[in-house]
């Protein structure tokens, strides 16, 4: 019923409704403005710049949430070890195999050749941290660092690995805690419905973030760079099935999860579903 429902409503809402045909549109007037006014089509770089920093916004309490309440719900806890034991194998597995293909198509292809960016152009400091952590940290100390020093400071930073940390953790302790946790629960449950609609808001920032995004890079590196950055996201989009393997594989995992919470994932189950419609 709610399928059907749901195809209605989609077969009766005009094309320009549809989030990918706005976003498509915005591309095109990116690359529009970029090409005949490039220092306009510059200036206009924050617009991508805050859609991006929305996204990251909100990644961190939709991964407390589902995480959270998705282990508290499960009866069963050596179903979540065993669950996390074959999802840690195939995640190292996986990511071996995905940065060794990386590293063989991006010698090969060379995907984003030919664009001419002057490298003193670039925001080095964007990536002195990561490149500073990556030849610093050992495994050790990359495992320490997975635990926050505080419960509030993985959020704060933004720090995915120990936002999903503490996930686990509280979940597990819910779960632990039985009866007297449903009150935390029925809570968490709840505020996932708003933070998921909020999610659906954000979305609608998409075609300006695609926008600023498109007239930044035409305006600064000129309409040429359409076709390298098209290679860029065909390369990608030809050697990911690792990453594309692991969504699928996280989409199986938590359509389990849903099913062994039962009753209590019926609002999520809801909202995914409402997700379908445009």
């Amino acid at each position: 019923m709610i399928v059907e429902h749901s195809a209605e409503i989609r077969s009766k809402t005009p094309f320009y409704r549809h989030l990918y045909v706005q976003v498509l549109a915005a591309i095109a007037a990116g690359i529009l403005l970029g090409h005949f006014y490039p220092e306009l089509g510059t200036q206009m770089k924050p617009l991508g710049d805050a859609f991006i920093k929305l996204v990251k916004m909100i990644i961190a309490p939709v991964i407390f949430l589902t995480v959270a309440t998705g282990i508290a719900g499960i009866t069963d806890l050596a179903k979540v070890g065993r669950v996390a034991a074959r999802a840690m194998v195939y995640f190292l597995t996986f990511s071996t195999l995905a940065l060794v293909v990386g590293l063989v198509v991006v010698n090969v292809v060379q995907p984003g050749a030919g664009m001419h960016i002057d490298p003193a152009s670039l925001d080095v400091k964007a990536i002195a941290t990561y490149t500073a952590t990556a030849h610093e940290q050992s495994l050790t100390g990359f495992l320490m660092h997975i635990i926050p020093t505080t419960l509030a400071s993985a959020f704060a930073e933004g720090d995915i690995l120990q936002v999903l940390f503490i996930s686990v953790l509280f979940g597990i302790a819910l779960a632990l805690v039985g009866k007297k946790a449903e009150p935390v629960i029925d809570f968490l449950q709840a505020l996932t419905l708003p933070i998921f609609r909020l999610v659906t808001i954000l979305m609608k920032a998409a075609p300006i973030g695609a926008f600023g995004s498109m007239a930044f890079t035409i305006g600064k590196y000129g309409v040429a760079s359409i076709a390298n950055l098209a290679m860029l996201i065909g390369t990608f989009s030809a050697f990911a099935e690792g990453d594309i393997l692991q969504v699928l594989f996280i989409s199986v995992l938590f359509g389990i999860a849903l099913a062994l919470v039962g009753k209590k994932a019926e609002p999520v189950i809801d909202f995914l579903q409402a997700l379908t419609l445009p």
